[in-house]
């Protein structure tokens, strides 16, 4: 389970300064408000990236213990929080062997179909343990998932994007393919920053992550003792899940 390393984690907010973090982090907090029992303060993050949704967040009134495995990436969020002077608090951690010394949170968030990256069944299975233990009961999990039927459908073999730099642009070239066993994923990317003077900087990496139908992450809860509250179509209330619902988002509770 290895992305964003090096390079690439400084060419995260690049890469995604055009997603809606603001608008994700409220649809959690109304999520959070609609579901859940009690005052909700202390928030879990996992796979925070570069602290994105974490600041948003923090911003609605929550406390932000936001953790990832890559060191990389926390180095870029604890410099934005320093400049925020923001109090998220980073901590590298492992999603699928979770021991923080933290008392228990009100709800936990994995976004960004974070969760598919650890892949194998009983890797998934011991992040949803994790997140039992560290979660006050009734504490809510919200996570974000790959959607098996748009990827095995309508997935995209190819795919190329450029965004401006201050001194020149990147250019990311995506290939993908549909491994044979385990409804995986695998993204090759070839990423080279192009710059005014004609010189260039070029970095690949591979990254594979799981797509899921609703009722075998239905099982994968039920088997954590969580029970599931709802299933969205991405950030939306009022679009049922089709064959074109990419991401799907989850609301469980702790039993």
């Amino acid at each position: 389970m290895t992305s964003y390393l090096g390079k690439h984690a400084e060419y995260y907010d690049i890469i995604y300064k055009e997603k809606p973090y603001a608008q994700e982090a409220a649809f959690v907090q109304a999520c959070i408000k609609r579901y859940g029992h009690g005052e909700t303060q202390r928030l879990l993050e996992l796979a925070c990236g570069s602290g994105n949704h974490a600041f948003q967040l923090e911003q609605l009134g929550y406390s932000v213990l936001a953790t990832d495995y890559s060191l990389d990436l926390l180095d870029v969020a604890r410099k934005k929080a320093a400049q925020r002077a923001s109090s998220v608090d980073f901590q590298l951690a492992d999603m699928r062997t979770l021991e923080l010394e933290s008392p228990s949170f009100d709800a936990a968030i994995c976004l960004f179909d974070s969760i598919g990256y650890v892949q194998t069944d009983a890797a998934i299975a011991s992040v949803l343990s994790g997140v039992h233990r560290h979660l006050r009961p009734d504490g809510l999990i919200i996570f974000e998932f790959w959607h098996a039927p748009a990827m095995l459908s309508h997935y995209d073999p190819l795919r190329v994007r450029r965004w401006p730099m201050p001194n020149g642009e990147l250019l990311r070239i995506a290939t993908t393919q549909l491994l044979d066993q385990g409804n995986l994923a695998e993204v090759n990317y070839q990423i080279f920053e192009l710059r005014d003077d004609h010189t260039y900087a070029t970095l690949t990496e591979t990254q594979v992550n799981r797509f899921f139908t609703v009722s075998e992450m239905d099982a994968f809860l039920r088997a954590a003792d969580f029970r599931a509250l709802d299933w969205l179509n991405g950030y939306t209330w009022d679009q049922e899940l089709n064959d074109q619902t990419w991401h799907v988002l989850a609301v469980a509770q702790r039993a």
